[in-house]
């Protein structure tokens, strides 16, 4: 039967790769990724032969017709992100809302997200969270870190190297120095590493900051 399934890829270590995502990825008839030059590294580790296309925020609109006579024609379709699972802070949800909206079933399998073992190694409470994602550039920002500031949830956040250092010193401004902050970079990768501290006293060291970040900031009080 014709579907979209959903299969996550490992956030850094290959290994997390589930047995189901194996056998899917290998008999779909073909596969959507943000970049297929990551993909297909993922695919030889895996000894995996099969039909790649691109699908990013790019072109995902001009897209989505076309994958949605497919799906309509019979074909069972799998749609990967570069790391984690797709439609959290990556391409995912326009293709689930056309396939909702077409009868097409959708299926998604649990597995790899960066925030989620962010959240859980904080030491900050867990049992309620709101997931923010990458703040706005620009447009947005001030506004949402103003709003966020009375916040009492648990709060996680993506950011990449280049833009951590101002995300952290925006948060200490709108949400002052004592929250707590925790800080989680290359997460199951080789050089994998969390600091835990305060908006006002946290540091990342010295030299070129690389890596992807997750923080979790501690709600209102």
């Amino acid at each position: 039967m014709s579907r979209l399934l959903i299969i996550p890829s490992p956030i850094g270590n290959l290994a997390d790769i589930t047995q189901r995502s194996v056998s899917l990825l290998s008999s779909v008839d073909y596969i959507l990724c943000e970049d297929t030059r990551r993909t297909v590294k993922l695919m030889n580790h895996l000894k995996i032969k099969n039909s790649l296309e691109s699908f990013h925020k790019f072109n995902e609109h001009s897209k989505i017709q076309s994958i949605i006579d497919d799906l309509k024609a019979g074909k069972v379709i799998g749609l990967v992100s570069d790391a984690g699972t797709p439609g959290i802070s990556d391409p995912g949800y326009l293709i689930v809302k056309n396939c909702i909206e077409n009868e097409i079933e959708v299926e998604c399998l649990p597995g790899p997200t960066a925030l989620i073992p962010a959240l859980v190694i904080s030491g900050i409470p867990c049992e309620r969270f709101s997931f923010e994602g990458f703040l706005p550039i620009k447009k947005g920002r001030k506004k949402r870190l103003e709003d966020l500031s009375e916040e009492k949830r648990t709060m996680v956040f993506y950011e990449s190297p280049h833009k951590i250092s101002k995300t952290l010193n925006d948060l200490k401004l709108y949400f002052g120095d004592d929250r707590k902050v925790s800080v989680s970079k290359e997460l199951t990768k080789i050089h994998e590493s969390t600091i835990r501290s305060t908006l006002g006293t946290i540091s990342l060291g010295e030299g070129k900051i690389r890596g992807e970040f997750v923080i979790v900031v501690e709600g209102l009080k």
